[in-house]
């Protein structure tokens, strides 16, 4: 990770500090942002490998600088918020965000979750050998595709991962511990939330209902599993 540029935006001196200070001391690059405007200054002059992005600031805030940096780059984004609404989770990472994080926080809790999205995305990507095909479900992650009832549906990196990851293994129940090792590729470090907001939207995506031949259930006390009902 040594070298790797994080752009830190937050509105609050004291924050920006406290994670550039732990980031520094893990060997990253670090360039600091007050603003959302500023955040896209700092974002086009250095080029960073990850940001991490506060929703509440002035100016603009970190909801429409994701927007507006999604229109040209796939750039990881971590949002930081003072809310844990759920409604907070669900936009954030539909408009492109790739994790949140709820203030107050653990710096190395950040660290970690900076330190996994890097590694995952220096990792070589291993393509699977095929789409897998369910009754009105083809999930094609070569193409990045995901078609339910013939109709192409769009969803995000996470969302998709998520989906074939619990798809590829029918009828097993995984805990939320595990998806964020499988999936996110940190270990757990006290908030299972991110899998939940997940887990929310692909089912509303994906239209699942009584009706549908396959559902991701809940397994209460575990987390999710994939079922094809009979």
């Amino acid at each position: 990770m040594t070298g790797k540029t994080v752009l830190i935006v937050d509105d609050e001196q004291a924050i920006r500090e406290l994670l550039a200070l732990y980031l520094t001391k893990e060997g990253f690059v670090v360039q600091e942002a007050a603003d959302g405007a500023e955040a896209l200054i700092k974002n086009q002059e250095y080029k960073p490998d990850i940001i991490i992005l506060d929703i509440m600031m002035p100016v603009l805030d970190g909801m429409e600088v994701c927007r507006q940096i999604r229109k040209f780059s796939n750039i990881p984004i971590i949002m930081l918020t003072s809310r844990a609404e759920d409604e907070d989770r669900i936009l954030g990472l539909e408009i492109g965000a790739d994790d949140y994080v709820t203030k107050p926080f653990n710096s190395r809790e950040v660290v970690a979750r900076v330190k996994a999205v890097l590694r995952r995305l220096d990792a070589p990507r291993q393509q699977p050998e095929a789409a897998i095909n369910y009754p009105e479900l083809l999930i094609d992650m070569a193409e990045h595709t995901v078609k339910a009832y013939g109709r192409e549906v769009s969803l995000a990196n996470k969302e998709m991962e998520l989906l074939w990851h619990l798809a590829s293994h029918p009828g097993r129940a995984f805990s939320r511990e595990q998806l964020l090792e499988s999936v996110w590729g940190y270990s757990y470090c006290g908030d299972t939330r991110t899998v939940d907001t997940h887990i929310k939207r692909i089912r509303k995506k994906l239209a699942i209902g009584t009706a549908t031949p396959w559902d991701i259930k809940t397994v209460w006390g575990i987390g999710y599993k994939f079922e094809v009902k009979k």
